[in-house]
């Protein structure tokens, strides 16, 4: 059975995740130590953007993103415009839309880490000369570590599990946009359940072992800032 299955879905969903995690951490870094600090009335609907992917239906989302990557859409006619085509069913294509649909999952845990950091460590910091720049790398992310952490594995994870937006901005080209979910779709669609059974068994260990070392992560890094004691 095992035999029967390809790999490159699973292949191409680590990739989209690798990808998509790693652009996000850059994009949502000072987008939510923004959002942590700022006292501007802009706070309250840009935080509800952020947000909004986790309470619209993915497959709303995904149309949407599609018209913007469309040919009468403004991403389609910037990207058309720089020659580089539609990214409609294409894996940069995915990688937009994923960036997107995860986006809540980078920014929210970081946003509550700098929350919880609070002013001082900033105050202190500036007394002793640092620039707020040299801070922020030197003592803000430093202590930031287990939301960062909890950032990259959520996001990383939510992204292997997507499959609604996918669906509607990729599609389902094995090869080129066939994902783990959307492979598992395809299965269950030809009442392949075997196979079905393989890719959804492999997947919700990978979410188990998922959630099981963020918490575990979490819970260390909270006896350690109690205790100091790495034990």
């Amino acid at each position: 059975m095992f035999d029967e299955i390809s790999l490159e879905p699973v292949w191409l969903s680590l990739e989209l995740a690798a990808v998509t995690t790693a652009v996000l951490l850059v994009v949502a870094t000072p987008l939510a130590w923004w959002l942590s600090r700022t006292r501007s009335w802009l706070r309250a609907p840009v935080g509800a953007v952020v947000t909004l992917p986790l309470v619209l239906p993915p497959s709303v989302l995904g149309f949407y993103i599609l018209v913007a990557l469309g040919p009468h859409g403004p991403l389609g006619q910037l990207t058309q415009s720089l020659g580089l085509g539609l990214l409609t069913f294409t894996f940069p294509g995915l990688v937009i839309g994923s960036i997107i649909y995860s986006l809540p999952f980078s920014v929210q845990p970081l946003q509550a880490a700098f929350e919880s950091i609070g002013d001082r460590p900033m105050e202190v910091a500036a007394t002793l000369g640092a620039k707020p720049l040299d801070a922020f790398f030197s003592v803000v992310l430093p202590l930031a570590r287990p939301g960062i952490f909890t950032a990259m594995v959520l996001t990383f994870a939510h992204t292997v599990g997507e499959f609604g937006v996918v669906l509607m901005i990729g599609g389902n080209i094995p090869g080129k946009t066939q994902v783990v979910s959307t492979e598992i779709y395809t299965f269950v669609e030809a009442m392949e359940y075997d196979r079905a059974h393989v890719l959804a068994g492999g997947m919700l260990v990978f979410s188990f072992l998922v959630l099981l070392a963020v918490t575990w992560f979490n819970r260390r890094a909270r006896t350690l800032s109690v205790t100091g004691n790495p034990s």
